[in-house]
C-alpha cells in the first residue's frame, strides 16, 4: 500500500477500563510503526483511568464530561443528560479542530459521543468490538460505521453482517511465546517447586467477591498443596497485604511482568473481561473463569460460556462459589488430564494476529479517505 504516513490524522477513542484502553493503546502503536508521521489524538472520559494511561504510552489525550447510566435512580444519572449534550459538542468541535483521516472506537463512556458525530462529519469509523455480546452504544453506532472488528463468531445477530471482519482482541506482545519463561518466572516469583501455582486476577482494579473468595479460602488452598500468586488490585491491597508470604501466598496489587505471572500459572482464576479472555486464550492455561455479575448486558457471563462451550474453561458464577468452588477446583488440581484437555482447547480459540488484522481493516480506510476525502474539507 502507498504510506504517505505525513497525510494522516487518527482519532482512538475508548477507556472506563484497561479493557478497553489497552486494545486502543496497541492499535495506535501499530499505527505508528506503519505511519510514524501521522498524528494522533485519543478521546476518552475525564477522570476515569485513560486520561492517566495515555499520556503514559506517549499519546496526547482530550476528555469529554460523559460517564455511564446507572442501574437505579440516582443523581449521577439525573446529569447524564447534560453530560451527552456536552460530549456530543466538544465532540464535534474535537473533530472539526483536528480533521481526522478515520475515527477507531473501543468501546466505553466516550467512544459514543466521539463516534456519532464523526458519522455525521462524514468521517470513516471503525468499531473494535471485544466482547460476544455487544453493549447498546455500539449496535447504535455500527449502522454507520464502516467497518467492526469483532472477537467471536456469530455478531451478525447484533451488526451488518458485510460490516464484521473477525480479527480478535488485541494483546500484549510479550504474552505471544511465554513457553520458554517458565524458568524466569519461578525465579521471579520465587516459587517452590514441586507444588501447582495458581494465578489469581481480578481485573486492573481488583474484584470485591474474588478477594472474598481467596480470603476465606487460604487453609483451603494450604491443603491443596499449591502456592498463589494473588493480584488483589489497588482498591484492595491495603486490605489484604496482610496475607503476603503466608501459608505459600503472595499478594500484589498490581502484576507489571504478565507474561512471567502466565508462565508461571498452572491453573488460573480470573474475570471474564473481553480482553482478559483473549490474553488466556493465548496464554493456552487452566482456567477457572468468575464473570462479574455488575456489568452491561451482563457481557462477562457471555465472554465466559463463549470459551466454556468449547470445552475450553470453567466457569462458576459467583452466587455458586459458596457451593461449587471447592469441588471444582480440587478436582482440576487433581486432574492433570483435564488441566492439559482445557490449556490445549482455550489455546485453539487464540486470535494471536489481531492487532495487524485491525490496523490492515484501519488502512483500508485510510487509503479510501486520501482518495476520497469525505469530511475533512468540512
Amino acid at each position: 500500500m502507498n504510506r504517505k504516513s505525513n497525510t494522516y490524522k487518527i482519532i482512538l477513542s475508548g477507556g472506563g477500563t484497561g479493557g478497553h484502553i489497552y486494545p486502543a493503546i496497541a492499535i495506535a502503536n501499530e499505527l505508528k510503526s506503519r505511519y510514524p508521521d501521522a498524528e494522533f489524538l485519543f478521546v476518552g472520559a475525564k477522570d476515569r483511568m485513560e486520561m492517566e494511561k495515555v499520556p503514559q504510552a506517549g499519546y496526547e489525550i482530550k476528555g469529554l464530561w460523559i460517564s455511564g447510566i446507572q442501574r437505579k435512580l440516582t443523581l449521577k444519572n439525573l446529569m447524564f443528560p447534560f453530560k451527552l449534550v456536552s460530549s456530543l459538542w466538544k465532540s464535534r468541535k474535537i473533530i472539526k479542530s483536528f480533521k481526522p483521516n478515520v475515527v477507531i472506537g473501543t468501546g466505553g463512556f466516550a467512544s459514543g459521543p466521539l463516534l456519532h458525530m464523526a458519522t455525521l462529519n462524514n468521517i470513516p469509523s471503525l468499531i473494535q468490538e471485544q466482547n460476544s455480546y455487544p453493549g447498546i452504544t455500539n449496535k447504535l453506532l455500527s449502522k454507520k460505521a464502516q467497518k467492526i472488528c469483532v472477537a467471536y463468531d456469530g455478531l451478525e445477530r447484533f451488526f451488518p453482517k458485510e460490516k464484521i471482519r473477525i480479527t480478535g482482541n488485541p494483546v500484549r506482545q510479550d504474552l505471544l511465546s511465554i513457553a520458554h519463561k517458565a524458568d524466569e518466572a519461578k525465579s521471579h516469583f520465587n516459587l517452590l517447586e514441586g507444588k501447582q501455582t495458581v494465578l489469581v486476577l481480578g481485573g486492573s482494579l481488583g474484584a470485591k467477591r474474588i478477594n472474598e473468595l481467596i480470603e476465606k479460602k487460604l487453609d483451603f488452598f494450604d491443603t491443596q498443596n499449591v502456592q498463589v500468586i494473588w493480584q488483589c488490585g489497588k482498591l484492595y491491597y491495603e486490605k489484604y497485604k496482610i496475607y503476603d508470604h503466608t501459608k505459600n501466598v503472595q499478594v500484589h496489587q498490581f502484576i507489571n511482568r504478565m507474561d512471567l505471572a502466565y508462565a508461571a500459572a498452572d491453573i488460573i482464576i480470573s474475570r471474564a473481561g473481553a480482553s482478559s479472555v483473549s490474553e488466556l486464550c493465548i496464554v493456552g492455561k487452566p482456567v477457572i473463569f468468575i464473570p462479574s455479575p455488575n456489568v452491561a448486558e451482563d457481557h462477562q457471563t457471555k465472554n465466559a460460556s463463549a470459551i466454556v462451550s468449547q470445552d475450553a474453561a470453567l466457569m462458576i458464577k459467583e452466587g455458586d462459589l459458596d457451593v461449587d468452588f471447592e469441588n471444582k477446583f480440587s478436582q482440576l488440581n487433581t486432574s492433570i488430564d483435564k488441566q492439559k484437555e482445557l490449556g490445549v482447547n482455550i489455546k485453539k480459540l487464540a486470535l494471536v494476529n489481531a492487532t495487524k488484522d485491525i490496523v490492515d481493516e484501519v488502512e483500508v480506510l485510510l487509503i479510501s479517505s486520501s482518495v476520497f476525502p469525505k469530511g475533512r474539507n468540512k
